[in-house]
């Protein structure tokens, strides 16, 4: 048999960061678990397949509500608490190796004191003249204008 992508002890981490489910106000259908739920986005992300076409015969809950259900839980931040959960476990079990970690300017933005990389030279002065540079700059891009008859072309189509 296959191993599960939710395995009890994931599930056991992430249930209790999971936002509680709000009442329903007009009834409706129950909510579907969210352990299916769970199991569908990981299917998703590892397969790379489209949400529509993810495999109810599979246990799956449709793509759309596992969508939704990702959707609400990138809202409610549960993917950062559940990251920063999973490191907090690997530091307590000096499982964390340090010499595979990685950084960006997106998450750690550059000291004050760095260095500005020089003034870079201007291409457009030293660019050499083509037919696209030195057409008319008065032309228009539109269709509409660019096919009006004008003064020049109305006596050349006569002639």
């Amino acid at each position: 048999m296959a191993t599960p992508l939710v395995p009890d002890g994931l599930w056991a981490v992430v249930e209790p960061l999971l936002p509680p489910e709000l009442p329903k106000t007009k009834g409706g259908r129950p909510r579907k678990p969210d352990r299916g739920c769970l199991a569908g986005i990981i299917f998703v992300l590892k397969s790379g397949i489209l949400w529509e076409m993810l495999p109810q015969e599979m246990g799956f809950d449709s793509g759309m509500t596992c969508w939704r259900r990702l959707r609400d839980w990138q809202e409610a931040g549960v993917w950062e608490k559940l990251q920063q959960e999973l490191l907090t476990r690997l530091r307590e079990a000096d499982q964390l190796h340090w010499s595979r970690a990685s950084i960006d300017a997106a998450r750690v933005p550059a000291t004050k004191r760095a260095q500005r990389p020089g003034q870079i030279q201007r291409i457009a002065a030293n660019r050499v003249r083509s037919a696209m540079v030195w057409s008319k700059p008065t032309a228009s891009r539109s269709r509409s204008r660019s096919r009006r008859p004008t003064a020049t072309r109305s006596s050349s189509l006569r002639a």
